[in-house]
This record gives structure tokens, sequence and C-alpha cells, in this order.
């Protein structure tokens, strides 16, 4: 996967939208982001799509053995698929940025997260435990994104309400507006017949591809601790293409070898 330049711009844009269509790694890119979309074909409630995948395994005793899901690309977003792109208005220290995802490849991994609407209930317990433990994913070298339909002002709105009475407070991360919509059925999140989005959580290497996700119910909040510690699986076998973690892993932790053979040495351990 090719890489690109990144981070969030703060210059603000006077047209609040957003945009989205699948994400392209360039060294430069200055033609607008087309509206385009690839959507799964059935988006029924809460229902995900079925996805047929395959599982490349190489063999051979002194071979790299690899564990790369590669996904339909007919049906974004998969794990193992590029995350679909987009460009939108977002509110960050108070004020109006644009975000674009194309610009951290190469350079973050970003934990993007959906939530149903802002002035809410489960959503500000979520919003804030992310802020508040901003520096230990900045630590891994992680951008934290959150999205909702919201318009900007919305967002606003919330950041600048007090969090005893219902607010977020500032926040360590921006809030991304998608009025349109456009984002969330791209990701797969929406619920079309209540134009909200599913708590929907994906990681994303610095290569652009998704690794990870996760959809919750809307009456049920995320994990930090449990994002995190997928975070940290996830950047250990980048860094170790020939181990994989076991259930529960944590950094320090055994890993274990791919192989018939080599991982009785894990088992026994255990």
């Amino acid at each position: 996967m090719a890489a690109s330049t990144a981070l969030i711009s703060s210059t603000p844009s006077s047209a609040f939208s957003s945009k989205s269509t699948p994400l392209v790694a360039s060294s430069s890119i200055s033609k607008p982001i087309s509206q385009t979309l690839t959507f799964p074909k059935s988006l029924n409630g809460l229902r995900l799509p079925r996805v047929a995948h395959s599982v490349s395994l190489s063999r051979g005793a002194h071979s790299r053995r690899s564990f790369l899901v590669k996904a339909s690309a007919d049906e974004l977003p998969l794990v193992g698929n590029v995350a679909p792109d987009f460009e939108a208005e977002a509110v960050f220290d108070q004020e109006f940025i644009k975000v674009k995802l194309s610009e951290y490849i190469g350079k973050k991994y970003v934990i993007l997260f959906f939530y149903p609407l802002d002035f809410t209930f489960v959503c500000p317990t979520e919003i804030t435990a992310f802020s508040d433990r901003h520096a230990e994913f900045e630590q891994l070298n992680t951008e934290i994104l959150g999205v909702s339909v919201d318009s900007v002002f919305s967002h606003l709105a919330w950041v600048q309400t007090d969090r005893k009475s219902g607010g977020l407070g500032d926040l360590n991360y921006p809030l991304i507006s998608d009025v349109t919509k456009s984002i969330s059925k791209s990701y797969g999140v929406l619920i079309p017949d209540q134009g909200i989005a599913l708590r929907g959580l994906f990681i994303i290497d610095k290569e652009g591809v998704i690794q990870h996700s996760t959809i919750n119910n809307l009456a049920i909040g995320r994990s930090v601790d449990e994002t995190k510690r997928t975070l940290q699986a996830l950047q250990y076998v980048q860094d170790n293409p020939d181990e994989v973690c076991p259930a529960g892993w944590k950094p320090g932790e055994k890993s274990m070898k791919p192989d018939p053979k080599l991982s009785k040495e894990y088992f026994s351990a255990i």
C-alpha cells in the first residue's frame, strides 16, 4: 500500500460539508474529492453486509507468514481494505477546521469512531473518555477522530457546555460533522430509517488500511481500554510479522508463532 502525507489542517473553511470516497494514497492531492461512493448493497437496520473473504498464508519453514485478509473491494469498508477517504468540517479547540483522512497516511494510525447524536446520554461518556486518555494514544502515534451526523455548530455548542451539565468541555481531538451522512454510509454504520450512525469504531493503520472494526448498538458504550489493547496488538504484529497475539494479549505478555510446532512453546507455558 503506497504511503502519503498527513495531518489535519487548521485552516477554517466556509463550506460546512462532508465528502467521502475510497481513500487513495498519493504524494499530492489537489483535485476536489469525488462524491461517488461504494456502499454495501444491504444496510438493514442493525445487520451488517455478508462478506466473502480469503486468508492468504505463506508456507515454508523460513518464509514470512502473512495473515492479511483480502476483502472484496466492492463492499467497503471491510477489515483488510483501504479505508474510504473523506474531507469534512470539524470542531477542534473551539474552532472550525477541515479534516481529511488521507492526510494521515504514512504518518499516524487513526481511531475513527462514530456516535449517534450530540446532546445525548451514552455518547458523552465515550467521547470524554477517549479525550481524557488522548495522550496515551498520542504515545502510540495515533490520532482519534469522532464523527456524528450533527453540524459543526451543534458540535461547538456541545463542547462549550460543561460536563456536569451533560456537555463535553474542551476535547483533545476533532469532532467531525457528517451532515450529508456520506461518511457514515461509506463505513456501513448508518441506520437508514433513523438517519443516525451506530457506534462503529475503526482502527486504520499508517498505510490507510482498516485493521479492526467493531459496531455496537445504540445503547452500548465502547471500551477505551479494549480499543487501546487492540491497537497495541495490531502494532506489535505489524512490527513482528512472524508472530500473532493470542486472546487478551497485552504488551509484555507472550505472543505466539503461527506454526503447528512452534506454537507449542506458547501453549506449554500457559
